[in-house]
């Protein structure tokens, strides 16, 4: 009977002590650390991608600083945040702090998983349309209730506009925009809040991410995304907006060798007639684990699986 008892006591005392080492494994695991190791075994393909004004720590660290920020973005597909990555790393934006570009996490029902989206930012786009090498700047500002505003369209068009320093500047009212050119032309453009807020609603993204969080952001980003129509136009610029175009459209596309490629499928409908938050179901597209190891792919470069964590 001792002998069963010492036994039983033994049998115990292991049990407890595999079960807190489970524990202690458990809560010593940090998906922000993984995904720091995961990008580093990625280093290669991240260099590739960049170009040579960003070094490949500066976009991990970015990269990190946001995932460890978001607990939705670490719910999301690790091939689909990669392939965000590289994407903001082609077009040489810098990903979360400065507004160059997002990272948006959408829920795809039909694949049961969680998935991100790159998503460019109103200075990204005026960044890539600096490269052009025909545009000095680009400015633009938000007109709010109790601002005092006056606008005279024509041959010659005037903008008097003094912000309300005293108080409460109320609710946006419209905004506009001059895109100056080095051989001294310009380009003025504006939009009434409720012509920004009408492309809103056709977002898939209209009530997360950037149009939640930096709506201000988004409404100069909806300017200059029409400015662009008038812009001398980078092939980085060119890009930045298929993608956006795609990302708002619910399509999803990638960037192979230098030129955009659409592979997604508009969203279906809802009842109400406007695009539903699931993403299309898919077999093959970049983002899916199995064709993840084209998401940096480059001409002069075979394709390279991406490891997973």
């Amino acid at each position: 009977m001792t002998e069963r008892k010492e036994r039983d006591m033994s049998m115990s005392v292991s049990g407890s002590a595999q079960g807190l080492k489970a524990a202690v494994a458990k809560r010593e695991r940090n998906p922000v650390s993984e995904f720091r190791a995961f990008l580093e075994r990625q280093r290669g393909q991240i260099e590739a991608a960049l170009p040579k004004h960003i070094p490949a720590d500066r976009m991990i660290r970015l990269a990190c600083t946001e995932f460890s920020k978001n607990p939705a973005l670490q719910r999301c597909s690790l091939p689909s945040v990669f392939g965000g990555i590289i994407q903001s790393a082609q077009l040489g934006l810098e990903i979360g702090v400065l507004g160059q570009a997002y990272l948006v996490p959408f829920q795809n029902r039909n694949a049961g998983v969680t998935e991100a989206q790159f998503i460019p930012g109103y200075k990204g786009l005026i960044a890539l349309a600096r490269r052009s090498g025909e545009v000095s700047s680009i400015e633009t500002n938000i007109v709010y209730e109790n601002d005092q505003f006056d606008l005279k369209l024509g041959l010659s068009t005037e903008v008097v506009h003094r912000p309300n320093l005293d108080g409460e500047r109320g609710a946006p009212r419209l905004v506009y925009g001059v895109a100056k050119f080095k051989d001294g032309g310009h380009h003025f453009e504006w939009m009434s809040i409720g012509e920004v807020n009408r492309i809103r609603a056709r977002s898939r993204a209209a009530n997360k991410g950037p149009w939640v969080d930096d709506y201000e952001q988004m409404v100069r980003k909806t300017l200059i995304r029409r400015m662009a129509n008038y812009l001398p136009m980078s092939i980085e610029m060119a890009n930045a907006i298929q993608l956006s175009d795609a990302a708002e459209e619910g399509k999803r596309a990638t960037i192979e060798g230098g030129f955009v490629v659409v592979e997604g499928e508009e969203l279906p409908k809802d009842d109400s007639g406007g695009a539903s938050e699931d993403l299309p179901a898919r077999t093959s597209a970049p983002g899916a684990s199995e064709g993840a190891e084209t998401l940096a792919r480059r001409k002069d470069e075979a394709p390279r699986e991406i490891e997973q964590a």
